[in-house]
């Protein structure tokens, strides 16, 4: 049985930059991480501490995977001084994944905020991995400027791809900006399928979920086909601190993927 504090090694082989202060790491660890999409790992700096993350990447694909990390902290400041070439330690997967199974045969619809769009990146890429599985795939994005879309680069490639259907809305626009201006809800006044019977996926900020969730329902989404990624406490990744607890949840091992129909009962969900 793995030891579940113990680390595994693994390289970094490229950093790249997204935003100001928003980086995507190529990792190669010592071996596979069989993660699914919606798991987390703890991403070890040395001689810094170590802090749980969502990978980015396909879990198709698990001989290097990534991790996009905005810079918050001790550990994520030390992070970004490294380069490629140095170590850290990964340990995990940790938690739930998405239901994939349940989502076979419907509309997806997937509403992200800021660094938010970084663990539903994976998801998105399982979907259209096996793209015939669903009906359609909805993203709805939302940054606070132009300069902080992650994945801007990858944006284009994925709009075009069948089935799929991308919107996005910035806070304060430029003068290059041909897209809507608001906060994320206002990409959401209009939803091009049937919410009675879709699936909805959200991940963002805490504020961004609650009126984003509260839009949804009113729009007619069913509580128990609304998935929040409810990650924000989360910091051992084994259930020991108990900092993640949410009413009788604890969101490392019953989460971080819960339904709204699951934390409803609870007195702010996403305090």
């Amino acid at each position: 049985m793995n030891n579940p504090y113990a680390a595994i090694p693994a390289t970094i082989l490229k950093v790249m930059d997204e935003t100001p202060n928003i980086r995507t790491f190529v990792l190669r660890p010592e071996r596979e991480i069989p993660f699914l999409a919606g798991q987390f790992v703890e991403l070890t700096v040395p001689g810094f501490g170590e802090a749980p993350f969502t990978p980015s990447s396909s879990h198709f694909k698990r001989d290097t995977f990534e991790m996009t990390i905005m810079k918050v902290g001790r550990a994520t400041g030390a992070l970004f001084g490294l380069k490629p070439g140095d170590a850290v330690g990964v340990r995990g997967p940790f938690g739930n994944p998405y239901p994939l199974e349940k989502f076979a045969g419907k509309d997806i619809y997937i509403v992200g905020g800021g660094v938010g769009l970084a663990p539903l990146r994976a998801l998105f890429l399982a979907l259209t991995h096996e793209i015939d599985k669903y009906k359609h795939i909805y993203l709805r994005y939302g940054a606070r400027t132009p300069n902080d879309i992650v994945y801007r680069h990858l944006l284009p490639e994925w709009e075009k791809l069948p089935g799929v259907d991308i919107d996005l809305s910035v806070d304060v626009s430029d003068e290059k900006w041909m897209k809507k201006v608001g906060v994320v809800t206002c990409l959401l006044e209009e939803i091009p399928c049937d919410e009675k019977k879709s699936i909805a996926v959200v991940c963002g900020p805490p504020i961004m979920m609650k009126f984003v969730n509260q839009r949804l329902l009113d729009a007619g989404f069913q509580g128990e086909n609304i998935y929040l990624s409810m990650e924000t406490n989360m910091s051992c990744g084994v259930g020991q601190c108990r900092h993640c607890r949410l009413g009788p949840y604890l969101t490392c091992k019953d989460g971080p993927v819960l339904t709204w129909a699951q934390i409803k009962d609870i007195e702010n969900p996403f305090a």
